[in-house]
């Protein structure tokens, strides 16, 4: 992976040890999502590793409509932190 677990969830965690929280688990995807995408740009025949992408966007889907249920000012927070819904 391009990118550091802790990094992320020093800057999301809602409190100390928090790596299970719905902005963690939504940062985390969208990480893994950008990585993905670089990794499509250059392998454009991987359709089985696609398959897992498409998996993860669903669950972040989810993970965001659920986090702006419960926290809506945290969900703009977030998406703005995170660059989604341009």
């Amino acid at each position: 992976m391009s990118f550091d677990k802790q990094v992320v969830f020093q800057k999301y965690q809602q409190a100390e040890g928090d790596t299970g929280s719905a902005p963690v688990q939504i940062a985390l995807l969208t990480e893994r999502i950008n990585y993905l995408n670089d990794h499509f740009r250059a392998h454009k025949k991987d359709h089985h590793g696609r398959q897992g992408l498409l998996a993860m966007v669903s669950r972040r889907r989810r993970l965001l409509s659920y986090f702006k249920r419960k926290d809506l000012a945290g969900y703009r927070k977030l998406i703005e932190d995170l660059g989604l819904r341009h």
